[in-house]
């Protein structure tokens, strides 16, 4: 855990709204995933929390990456992943995309039946199979939903494995995601349950991939019981894909108080907002909240941001002392899809990040600036 101290420094060094990470804590993560799945392959999510120095440090630790778009792809070739250390996953790949994890020898996650006839020669591949179950988050993180817009159901994954040897490529297994921040670890159990009901279809597999999605809370140690007993049906290596889970708690955002007023509630103004901090206007995302300033406790409050917006609130009903004009908020568990989905709306520039590593700041993304984000505007006219 970063001292208080140490935040407070971080901010008057770089300013706010600022995102910083602790590099223990995201090294325990990563020593609690492999302590669970023991000899599974682990591949980082990299949408996450894509940031260059936090993917090198994961891939100098031997962990590979899972790339849903070109630029993530880009950004393993960046650290020098390629081969087996990288999948290709996402429901409509582009060719720019295939050309580029041909050339890194990627695995590629066949999504639909169609994308066999997609894939560059003699690719190696698995299949995302949508268990069409109900889960335990909020819909837009529900992958493995009958709803749902990834994967192929369980009755034609048999036939795309099929297509997949018979167009000259590797078959290596099966895949399964079902979403994020799940909360109930039964969620999982049903999952795997459900592919293992595939295996008289399928037979033997050289990979079953279960994905990630657990939430920062969740019992691993069951979670990779029951994961390692699904491999165990098929005969097949156990990978796993965490995103969330190696880097939520590993992040924070410090945000400064701008103000106070009261309407029909009151609300503590801040800095930082939905540009910063989408998760809880996009999925009603619930952040812990401290106050890096001294005093009792005197009312709660709707943490608010800049923005023109109404949803544009990063916490409600949050109990603080007494709000001090440029008062320090510890934004906790922002780590995920904090920094990475931060937004350049309103011409707000995307606040800087900051890596506490060995009793000391190392910075690791510039603040943007307003010319920043007009730069690729200009000298069209």
């Amino acid at each position: 855990m970063i001292p208080r101290p140490a935040l407070q420094t971080a901010a008057d060094r770089f300013g706010t709204p600022l995102y910083v990470y602790d590099a223990a804590a995201l090294d325990a993560a990563l020593g609690r995933v492999r302590s669970a799945f023991g000899g599974a392959r682990v591949y980082y999510a990299m949408k996450a929390n894509p940031n260059l120095t936090l993917l090198r440090r994961l891939h100098a630790a031997g962990v590979g990456f899972e790339c849903v778009s070109g630029g993530e792809i880009a950004r393993a070739e960046q650290v020098g992943a390629s081969g087996d250390r990288v999948l290709v996953n996402g429901p409509a790949k582009l060719p720019g995309e295939y050309a580029a994890g041909a050339r890194l020898g990627a695995t590629f996650v066949v999504d639909r039946e169609e994308e066999v006839g997609l894939l560059p020669p003699g690719s190696r591949a698995l299949v995302r199979v949508n268990p069409a179950l109900a889960v335990s988050t909020h819909d837009h993180l529900a992958t493995g939903a009958a709803g749902s817009k990834f994967g192929v159901t369980p009755d034609q994954a048999p036939g795309v494995l099929r297509a997949l040897r018979e167009a000259g490529h590797t078959a290596l297994g099966l895949h399964v995601h079902i979403g994020s921040a799940i909360r109930d670890a039964a969620d999982f159990s049903a999952a795997f349950a459900r592919l293992a009901e595939l295996h008289p279809a399928v037979g033997k597999l050289d990979v079953l991939d279960v994905g990630g999605g657990w939430g920062v809370d969740a019992d691993l140690p069951g979670i990779a019981r029951e994961a390692r007993a699904a491999a165990s049906v098929f005969g097949a290596e156990l990978w796993v894909e965490p995103g969330r889970y190696l880097v939520a708690r590993a992040g924070t955002l410090l945000t400064r108080v701008v103000g106070q007023k009261c309407t029909g509630r009151p609300f503590l103004l801040t800095d930082a907002g939905m540009t910063e901090l989408l998760r809880p206007m996009l999925y009603g995302a619930e952040h812990p909240v401290t106050a890096l300033w001294e005093g009792e406790p005197a009312g709660t409050w709707d943490v608010a941001g800049p923005a023109c917006e109404s949803g544009d609130l990063l916490a409600r009903d949050v109990p603080l002392p007494a709000p001090v004009p440029g008062g320090l908020l510890a934004i906790g568990e922002a780590g995920a899809y904090g920094a990475s989905m931060s937004s350049s709306y309103l011409t707000r520039p995307r606040p800087a990040e900051a890596l506490w590593e060995g009793g000391e700041w190392r910075l690791i993304r510039r603040r943007e600036t307003a010319q920043d984000v007009w730069a690729m505007e200009t000298g069209l006219d």
